[in-house]
């Protein structure tokens, strides 16, 4: 008997202890935080005090693309519009059209037969300008005809509009025009843009014309508009960035000046002539000041990528054509 419950006592004692530390994990796992049960945990917050920050995503910086010339339409010689539409076409973004859009004299038929097939296409992404050529009509009705309310308040031909963090200004550089009445201070015009400009303090600005006040053509009479130098006076209060013209048939692309042609790095409007929209070819005279590059040979269009604080640009040929210009540039007013 003694020995039958020495036999037994040592599974008797190891059942018991298995017992206890069973009942032992039990009573833990129901004093243990619910978090500490969890398979899974979560991260904390990422609000809490020395907790784990989730990483935010930047901004994506969005861009714009500003693509055009002036002096483009010709019904007797459409080869050079057809070749720089070609280049349009492959760029999506605002269209600038910088003034002689339709040879020779913006009449109607020559804006249905001329530019209508050509830049035409593009008619909806398009900001025009007025060029001397769009007056042949002394009010030019049909430039106004053709683009309705694209074109500004009829009669005036300059507005403004907003392509991200830039302000972009149209000018109607037809100062003696029948109702545009000048472009000196206190002009309707330069009125206006003195105002419009102190309504965007912050905004990166670039303006657009159809006349330079600076230009290497080989006739200063033609090339050089010292009548818009107001309109620049006050481009250059405002820290404007960029003027952009057409006229002389070439391309020309000046450093920073301020409105008497003194090269200003710091301050100065960069100013870029483009009358290569397909018209003809115009010679160019000796370089004027702060010029820095210069072709007049080549058909093409001048594509601009504007960014807050920065823009770029390029010069992209017709096809079959090598001649090339491109840079980038800061923002005055980032």
């Amino acid at each position: 008997m003694v020995v039958g419950m020495a036999s037994e006592t040592p599974r008797t004692i190891e059942h018991a202890f298995r017992c206890a530390v069973v009942a032992a994990f039990l009573l833990l796992g129901l004093l243990s935080p619910v978090g500490a049960r969890s398979a899974n945990p979560k991260p904390p917050h990422s609000s809490q005090r020395g907790g784990i920050r989730t990483p935010q995503k930047k901004r994506a910086v969005q861009s714009f693309v500003l693509v055009g010339a002036g002096d483009i339409a010709s019904c007797k010689e459409p080869e050079g519009a057809r070749a720089t539409a070609k280049l349009v076409e492959k760029i999506p973004g605002t269209v600038f059209a910088a003034g002689d859009l339709a040879y020779e004299k913006g009449s109607a038929e020559e804006f249905k037969n001329c530019y209508d097939p050509t830049w035409g296409r593009f008619k909806d992404r398009t900001k025009p300008a007025l060029g001397n050529h769009e007056y042949v009509n002394p009010t030019a009705q049909p430039y106004f005809d053709y683009w309705g309310a694209q074109a500004g308040p009829r009669g005036q031909g300059y507005y403004s509009y907003d392509l991200g963090a830039w302000h972009i200004l149209v000018l109607n550089t037809n100062c003696n025009a029948r109702r545009v009445g000048g472009c000196g201070s206190g002009s309707p015009e330069e009125t206006w843009l003195k105002s419009d400009l102190a309504a965007h303090p912050k905004a990166c600005i670039l303006a657009y014309g159809h006349h330079a006040l600076f230009s290497s053509g080989v006739f200063k009479w033609h090339a050089v508009h010292p009548e818009l130098k107001e309109l620049w006076a006050d481009l250059y209060a405002a820290h404007a960035d960029l003027v952009l013209a057409g006229h002389e048939h070439s391309y020309e692309r000046f450093a920073p000046q301020d409105p008497e042609g003194q090269a200003d790095r710091e301050h100065g409007i960069r100013e870029i002539v483009v009358g290569t929209g397909g018209r003809s070819h115009g010679l160019l005279g000796f370089a004027t000041p702060n010029s820095e590059v210069r072709d007049w040979q080549t058909y093409g269009v001048l594509k601009l990528t504007l960014s807050p604080g920065k823009y770029m640009w390029e010069f992209i040929p017709e096809e079959g054509k090598d001649f090339r210009d491109s840079g980038s540039g800061t923002c005055h007013n980032q």
